[in-house]
């Protein structure tokens, strides 16, 4: 019987399938087999395309179903749930991050569920490949790139992400090591060999029947052997692309267990070099996120790779687990975490890129979480940048197209990041074979247009040309933490959001509810820069003057071009900047600051649409940045596109809360557009009483309130609202004068006086909500702003001799 699971090519033995070792009722629809593929020459043709499955209803989460009470869902965990949590590993009884990002309905900080549109159906502004002509060969500049640093713990201090449980390393021993047949190919043609014939079983030696070179799949070493008189083999922990991998402990060293690789096949040349070429260099190499290389050793003419073992889990076997616990079906991670185990290995890909090497085979199977710490593994597909001999090793769906072309690269590298960050957060159907060299859209997988930003990042890091991806893996993890701040704001709308600055952008200028141009974040200089250092020592802030002194620069820099961009832009010369910007873009056409600039004037001189396609143009090369979500939220709501807008000012609201000021005011403002006045009131409350706009804030929802008010206690919680909040003396006596004369409108009834309020009646301030003593509070409030207006000290002496109470005096 055949397993049903898509992509895997295994049969079922004793219920279980012998590859993927899932269960026979596994569901056709359980989503994409993410077991390990054969590392294969990139030169081998790729599968035929196959139309992609239809996509199984989810969640955003994709996570399955918990109980509140019975054993814990955690894959690992053999815990039980007690009061809604596990009484082992203390996981809340809806599941690892169900108070992530992902299970919060589609709204924002406030809880107003809006759906709205994503803003990648708006046009941008053309950068990178794109703004190449003809046969233009696409190069980019890579300087000036800003690093993060690692915390150390997975998700940066922002998310929980549960431990993998601990395992002991002899129980991960294989019983019978065998090579599965479908795993078999030659190693020179890579021609499928060792397969079954007429209910006979493969050969797992034997001559190719294609080129006829010779091929072995059998372990060369037995439990119990002892190899260069130092490391005793306990048995074989797996297979792979490469060869076999034993466990054994080092005599040498108090028997700790460390891990032989040696060659799949021993007459496969290019696997001897790889080899030979792994124990040369791999030796500088050391990273604690990273597998370290012991020794290398030879017995009986065969060379092994002496290694540290890492006894967690893989991210693959995350997976699987997942899919266990959830009988059977997909179930992909959290997003929030699925970032997080992305985060945490950049630095390692970092580190070897900085060595001039490159990983060439990143993918869930390679990457282990050993407790709260992640392991990068597998390092035989490790080879230097400028390496144009050596056989190339990668696994489908996963390696970047133009490999097989041009060879490995950082924007290779960068590639499969991006690949099994959306295998690891959704459920990527033909990942393998459909999608094998692109990526689907919203349509086929939910998450990208519940997503905006995780879209945008995939599109950058994934683009068909390799240099409109991430020029590195630091300036992806850059994004990537900003990512991951958006997801975790999204699922803390009941907590204010915390600032983190960016390397980027300057904080907002904004201080109450005008948002223009200026108030926008700053771009923050680049200390890279060749002229930063001349710049720095201009003391002139006109820019006039400044632009006269720009002409003195010993030489041109992208630097020096922004602040003529930045003076041009604070005179109104559109003609200068235009010409800074262009060549800024002639010099880089991925300079996105240059478009960055023309946004900003394109928003000055209200042409709405062209800052619309600039701003999105910059959301698309730093999706983890906030200032150019709201830049484009603005012009979205000065430019007709009311639903894009109010999304992104939900989103800068969630996540920073240097933004939640100009987000608050923005989304106040396109509720109040729509008629909805309580919406507006909710979003308003966001502005923290410790902004200097919280007065304006307050005022602003008093008069929302007071529009809705239909009685004295309205009134009286209107008034009461603006009680504490920062006002102008002649401000509050306004709004003050407003409420009192609603409050007598109502009392009045258009009918005889009222009757006094009983005591403990409803009270609008230091007044009863009766005719006589608002009479008197207006009387007192129409004094007081004749003394704080005297050009209308008349007008308003009249108006309180009109309402006063009627006396004998």
């Amino acid at each position: 019987m055949k397993c049903t699971q898509p992509g895997c090519a295994g049969e079922i033995a004793d219920g279980y399938c012998m590859i993927c070792g899932l269960p026979a009722a596994t569901p056709a629809d359980a989503g994409p087999d993410t077991s390990a593929m054969p590392a294969t020459q990139p030169a081998r043709p790729p599968a035929p395309a196959r139309p992609p499955a239809p996509v199984r209803p989810s969640s955003a989460t994709g996570r399955g179903p918990s109980s509140a009470t019975g054993r814990c869902r955690q894959p690992g965990c053999s815990g039980a749930i007690a009061d809604g949590y596990c009484d082992v590993c203390g996981t809340p009884a809806a599941g690892p991050g169900s108070s992530s990002a992902a299970d919060a309905p589609d709204s924002g900080p406030s809880g107003l569920s809006t759906r709205t549109r994503g803003s990648s159906r708006l046009d941008s502004t053309a950068l990178g490949s794109a703004r190449l002509a003809g046969d233009s060969v696409a190069t980019r500049r890579t300087g000036g790139s800003q690093r993060l640093r690692s915390t150390g713990r997975i998700g940066a201090g922002l998310v929980r992400v549960p431990p993998a449980p601990t395992t002991d390393p002899a129980e991960a021993v294989m019983a019978n090591p065998v090579v599965p047949e479908n795993k078999r190919h030659c190693p020179s043609c890579q021609s499928p060999v060792g397969r079954s014939r007429d209910g006979r079983p493969g050969r797992t030696s034997g001559f190719c029947p294609n080129c006829r070179n010779p091929f072995s799949f059998d372990p060369k070493l037995a439990p119990g052997d002892l190899i260069a008189h130092q490391y005793e083999v306990a048995g074989c922990l797996a297979h792979g692309g490469m060869g076999w991998i034993y466990l054994a402990r080092d005599k040498n060293v108090s028997d700790r267990w460390v891990v032989l690789k040696g060659l799949l096949n021993s007459g496969d040349a290019d696997a001897l070099a790889a080899a030979l070429a792994e124990q040369q260099f791999l030796a500088q190499v050391e990273h604690p996120s990273i597998v370290e290389i012991y020794n290398f050793v030879t017995h009986d003419d065969a060379g092994y790779i002496v290694m540290e073992y890492v006894g967690g889990r893989s991210l693959k076997q995350l997976l699987k687990d997942r899919m266990r616990a959830n009988d059977g079906a997909y179930d992909p991670l959290p997003l929030d975490q699925a970032i997080a185990y992305v985060l945490e290995v950049l630095p390692a890909l970092q580190y070897l890129h900085d060595l001039g090497l490159v990983y060439c085979d990143f993918k869930p199977d390679n990457v282990v979480q050993v407790g709260d710490g992640l392991k990068l593994i597998d390092l035989g597909g490790v080879r230097r940048i400028d390496d144009t001999e050596s056989a190339i090793y990668g696994t489908i769906g996963y390696q970047a197209p133009e490999v097989a072309r041009v060879g490995p690269s950082i924007a290779s590298d960068v590639y499969t990041i991006g690949r099994t960050l959306l295998v690891l957060a959704a459920e990527f159907r033909g990942y393998q074979t459909t999608w094998q060299e692109s990526l689907p859209g919203a349509a086929e997988i939910p998450l990208l247009g519940e997503r905006d930003s995780l879209h945008r990042l995939l599109q950058k890091a994934c683009a068909a040309d390799p240099a409109d991806r991430f020029a590195s893996a630091d300036e992806l993890r850059t994004q990537l933490l900003g990512l991951l701040r958006e997801e975790v704001g999204r699922g803390s709308s009941s907590l204010a959001p915390t600032s983190a600055p960016s390397v980027l952008f300057e904080t907002p200028q904004v201080s109450g509810n005008d948002l223009g141009p200026d108030e926008l974040p700053p771009l923050r200089e680049d200390p890279t820069d060749p002229q930063f250092a001349w710049l720095s020592n201009i003391d002139v802030t006109d820019p006039a003057e400044r632009l006269r002194a720009l002409d003195a620069a010993p030489a041109t820099s992208p630097e020096v071009a922004l602040d003529r961009a930045r003076c041009a832009l604070a005179l109104g010369n559109r003609e200068l900047l235009e010409r800074a910007c262009a060549q800024m873009l002639a010099e880089d056409p991925w300079e996105w600051r240059a478009v960055w600039m023309q946004g900003l004037a394109a928003l000055a001189e209200r042409r709405f649409g062209d800052a619309q396609k600039a701003f999105n143009a910059v959301y698309g090369q730093v999706p983890g940045e906030l200032a150019p979500k709201l830049a484009l939220g603005l012009a979205c709501e000065l430019g007709g596109e009311p639903a894009i807008a109010e999304a992104l000012y939900r989103v800068c609201a969630g996540t920073d809360a240097a933004y939640v000021v100009p987000a608050a005011f923005g989304i106040a403002r396109l509720r109040e557009g729509a008629g909805d006045l309580p919406g507006a009131i909710d979003a308003l409350g966001l502005v923290p009483v410790t902004s200097r706009a919280h007065g304006e804030a307050a005022q602003l929802r008093a008069r929302h309130q007071l529009a809705l008010s239909s009685g004295p206690a309205d009134l009286a919680r209107a008034l009461d609202s603006i009680t504490d909040a920062p006002m102008e003396p002649v401000d509050r006596e306004r709004f003050t004068a407003e409420v009192l004369e609603a409050a007598l409108g109502f009392v009045r009834g258009g009918g005889p006086r009222q009757p006094a309020a009983p005591a403990g009646g409803v009270r609008i301030g230091r007044y009863a909500a009766t005719e006589p003593e608002l009479r008197d509070g207006l009387e007192a409030t129409y004094r007081q702003l004749a003394s704080h207006e005297p050009e209308k000290r008349v007008a308003w002496v009249d108006r309180a001799n009109a309402i006063r109470n009627w006396s004998l005096t």
